[in-house]
C-alpha cells in the first residue's frame, strides 16, 4: 500500500489528484492558479469533508506544493516524504518515451524542446525540480503523452520530408493526450467485455485531438509532431500551411517571433471568432447573439472533427465505437449532434434525447440499432497516470 501524488502542471497552475494504491480510493484533489500573480486563487477537496477555498499568493511551484502538503496533514498524510511517488504527465522528451523517472537525464531532453513546447516543458521541469528540491528522496515518475502512440505504424508517423530530417533530427508525427486516449479505450473495451474493438477517440476540450485505435493499441492520431497541430485548439492554431507562415514573416514583415506568438496564443477558435478567449462556451453564446464569426469559428471545428472521423473509418475499415471525451465532448449537445449529422451512410444513428440529456456522464447515445455506437465517455487521465507511477515502482513498465 502506498500514496500517489498525480501532478498536473500548467504554466501559472498546480493541480494534484492524491490516491492510495494500489486500490485506487481517491483521498484528495485541489489545486491553485495563477501562481506568481500576486493573488493565487486554490481549492482543496478531501474525500469525505466539506471543500475549502482561498486565496493566496504562492510565488512560485514550490510555494504552491507546500501550501497542499500543510493542508492535508491533518487525517491525510503526514508529510509528502511519506509518498510512494508524485506522478506526472509531462508531453514530450527528446528521444525518451513511455514512463520515465524523471531524473537529470530525462528532464534534459524535456529541456532540449522547449522550443517545439513553450508553454508545456518549461512548467513541467519546473515544477519536478520543485519537487525534488524539497523531497529528493521522493520518486518523481512522468508518463509521457506519446507513450500511447509507441507503437504507431510507419505510414502514420512519417512527414513528407527529406528523410535525413526524420533519421537524423527526428522531424515526425507523435502524438498526445495518450493519458485520456488509453483511459476513454480501455474503459469501453472493459464495459463491451471485448478487447478486439475498433475505436475513435475525441479528446474535445480547450485541447483537442482524435485518435483511431484497433485492438487496443493507438494506429492514427490527428497530431502532428507538436500540440500546435491537427484540430483547431482554443487559441492555438492546428493545422496550417506552413508556407503561409513563411509568408507572413519574410514578405509581409512580420518575423518570425510574432508569427509564432500569434499561432500560439491568438490563433484557434479564439482567433477565428475574435473574442477575447477561444472557450466554446463563449463561443456558442456569442453565436446564438448573432455572432457570424463564432458561428464559423464552431463550422470550421466541427468540420475539422468530422474530417478526421472520415479518415480513421477509412483507416480503421469503419468503428465499432465513436467516443466523446473531455470538457467539450463530455458536455456540449450541440457539438456532438453536429459532428455525427448525415453519417446514415455508415449506419451511425444518434439518439437525439439521449444526446441532449447526456453532461459528463458514462453513456451509449447512440440508438439500438447504429451500426456504430456512439458513447460519452468522461476521461480520468490522473488514474493512467497514478497506476503507471505504480507499477514503475514496483518493476511493471
Amino acid at each position: 500500500m502506498g500514496k500517489v501524488l498525480v501532478a498536473n502542471i500548467g504554466s501559472t497552475s498546480f493541480k494534484f489528484r492524491l490516491f492510495d494504491m494500489p486500490g485506487e480510493q481517491l483521498l484528495a484533489k485541489g489545486g491553485a492558479e495563477r501562481i506568481g500573480a500576486s493573488e493565487s486563487p486554490w481549492k482543496l477537496e478531501i474525500t469525505g469533508r466539506a471543500p475549502v477555498s482561498g486565496t493566496t499568493r504562492f510565488a512560485d511551484y514550490g510555494a504552491a506544493i507546500a501550501h497542499f502538503e500543510s493542508a492535508l496533514k491533518e487525517g491525510v498524510i503526514g508529510s509528502f516524504r511519506d509518498l510512494a511517488a508524485v506522478g506526472f504527465k509531462p508531453v514530450m522528451a527528446q528521444g525518451i518515451s513511455g514512463t520515465q523517472v524523471l531524473d537529470d537525464r530525462v528532464l534534459a531532453a524535456m529541456e532540449a524542446l522547449y522550443t517545439l513546447f513553450p508553454a508545456h516543458n518549461p512548467p513541467y521541469v519546473n515544477a519536478v525540480r520543485s519537487f525534488r528540491q524539497l523531497y529528493p528522496e521522493l520518486p518523481c515518475i512522468g508518463t509521457f503523452e506519446t507513450a500511447f502512440y509507441d507503437r504507431l505504424p510507419v505510414e502514420s508517423t512519417r512527414f513528407p520530408v527529406p528523410l535525413d530530417w526524420q533519421n537524423r533530427l527526428g522531424i515526425r508525427r507523435y502524438g498526445f493526450h495518450g493519458a485520456s486516449h488509453r483511459y476513454v479505450t480501455e474503459r469501453l473495451a472493459e464495459i463491451k467485455g471485448r478487447a478486439d474493438l475498433r475505436l475513435i477517440s475525441c479528446h474535445l476540450g480547450g485541447s483537442s485531438s482524435i485518435c483511431a485505435v484497433r485492438h487496443g493499441y493507438a494506429v492514427d492520431s490527428s497530431w502532428g509532431m507538436t500540440p500546435q497541430s491537427g484540430l483547431p485548439q482554443s487559441n492555438r492554431v492546428g493545422d496550417f500551411d506552413v508556407f503561409a507562415a513563411l509568408y507572413l514573416a519574410k514578405d509581409l514583415g512580420l518575423g518570425l517571433g510574432e508569427v509564432e506568438k500569434q499561432l500560439s496564443s491568438n490563433a484557434g477558435l479564439k482567433g477565428m471568432s475574435g473574442l477575447p478567449t477561444g472557450d466554446v462556451r463563449d463561443l456558442v453564446e456569442a453565436a446564438a447573439q448573432g455572432n457570424e464569426n463564432a458561428r464559423t469559428a464552431l463550422a470550421v471545428f466541427t468540420n475539422a472533427i468530422r474530417g478526421y472521423i472520415g479518415r480513421f473509418l477509412v483507416t480503421l475499415n469503419g468503428a465499432d465505437a465513436i467516443i466523446f471525451t473531455a470538457g467539450i465532448g463530455e458536455n456540449r449537445t450541440e457539438l456532438r449532434e453536429s459532428v455525427c449529422a448525415n453519417l446514415d451512410f455508415c449506419g451511425l444513428k444518434l439518439d437525439a434525447k439521449l444526446n441532449a440529456a447526456t453532461h459528463a456522464t458514462e453513456t451509449r447515445i447512440s440508438t439500438p440499432d447504429s451500426k456504430i455506437e456512439v458513447w460519452v465517455v468522461p476521461t480520468n487521465e490522473e488514474i493512467v497516470i497514478a497506476r503507471n507511477a505504480w507499477a514503475k515502482l514496483h518493476g511493471k513498465l
